[in-house]
């Protein structure tokens, strides 16, 4: 019992590993001359090759069953949710590690709950009752995550001392890669917000489809099939140019199988499972050790600029993000309360609705449905 206890823990933290290996490595080829553009297609292409065996296998007993309750609106919904969650997400995003930083990268993506907040307020799938403290929690770690993130792009500061680690460990693996100008860091930053914020839309949209299509396995095939036809045309449209679709080395290669298999199915798998048995919250707590594993990595392997703004911003969103899921976490016990019948509950009860609940969204008809998610593989 006590190993079945950290196996969740564990599973989130080799997530988190994955994670910011690939924020590193992505890093590391595009600076080698790849395109970010085709590197979204080559990882949507591996990760397709890898979820849809896997995905036809287990569900090929009731495969005309799914179809049948997919249906055209479902069917547009999953279209409309790869496109916004897979293939503009992971555009904006690898285009923000490329014109930024990878460190900047993994901390901007712990907006995603703060943004999915306001979303979800905007239209109805969250309440806010100003006089309850974990709704005012809420409103104010949001707060909290746009300053940092407002920070990190616009007030880099002075240089941290920390150069000298790469040469220290001996890894000359590329040139100084600090994230250019001043221009291109903001648009770096802006670009990984655009990012946040689709995947944000992305997790919305999970209300209407979860309805119609609740296979998460099988969604997740279709997603990353759909994204890779979605993201062909985009490249062949920016990029007519067919050298761009050249890989220039084995380590692009290796690059782009390990974003697939590892960045989309391992850690698919990992986070699911995961999910299913603590819950969205607790995966999503994990989030900031993929930022600390990457800044250290990034100023050592790559030689990535470390500013003052950059830590300050990134430690405010952090913060803002345990603040936003805290109150989430106070919103989740209090609807599962409600759901029992007046009486008095105990702190175990407390804790064993809490587990149920808290990966549940009331929509506002009665019917609770999946929005926070702690990430999603096509999400890095």
């Amino acid at each position: 019992m006590g190993m079945e206890e950290y196996k969740p823990c564990a599973a989130m933290v080799v997530t988190q590993c994955i994670y910011a290996a690939l924020a590193l490595w992505s890093k590391a080829a595009f600076t080698g001359g790849m395109s970010p553009l085709v590197f979204v297609v080559y990882r949507q292409a591996v990760a397709t090759i890898v979820l849809v065996p896997v995905a036809v296998a287990a569900n090929r007993r009731k495969m005309k069953e799914m179809m049948g309750r997919l249906g055209m609106t479902g069917f547009s919904l999953v279209f409309v949710a790869s496109l916004v969650g897979a293939t503009v997400n992971q555009c904006l995003y690898y285009q923000g590690v490329n014109l930024g930083s990878s460190s900047m990268a993994t901390a901007m993506t712990n907006l995603i709950p703060a943004i999915t907040f306001v979303m979800a307020a905007s239209v109805g799938l969250e309440r806010v009752e100003v006089r309850r403290p974990r709704s005012l929690a809420k409103i104010f770690g949001t707060a909290v995550c746009v300053s940092g993130a407002m920070a990190m792009a616009f007030f880099k500061g002075p240089k941290l001392l920390l150069g000298d680690l790469h040469d220290a460990l001996l890894l000359p693996l590329h040139s100084p890669a600090a994230g250019g100008g001043s221009s291109r860091w903001v648009a770096g930053a802006l670009f990984l917000v655009g990012s946040s914020s689709c995947w944000s839309l992305w997790l919305i949209l999970q209300v209407p489809i979860c309805k119609s299509y609740v296979d998460p396995l099988a969604l997740s095939a279709w997603m990353c099939l759909l994204s890779t036809l979605q993201s062909a045309l985009l490249v062949a449209f920016l990029l007519p140019d067919p050298a761009a679709w050249r890989i220039h080395s084995l380590f692009d290669l290796s690059c782009c199988l390990f974003s697939g298999v590892l960045g989309s199915g391992v850690t698919f798998y990992l986070q699911s499972w995961s999910i299913s048995v603590r819950g969205p919250l607790y995966s999503a707590m994990f989030n900031p050790l993929c930022t600390v594993i990457t800044t250290v990595f990034a100023a050592a392997v790559l030689r990535e600029e470390l500013h003052v703004g950059s830590l300050l911003g990134a430690i405010a969103v952090i913060a803002g993000l345990y603040v936003v899921l805290w109150g989430k976490a106070g919103d989740a016990k209090r609807r599962g309360l409600q759901d029992q019948e007046p009486e008095q509950h105990s702190d175990d009860d407390l804790e064993k609705t809490s587990a149920r609940s808290d990966s549940m969204v009331d929509v506002g008809n009665g019917i609770a449905e999946p929005l926070l998610a702690g990430g999603d593989p096509t999400a890095k």
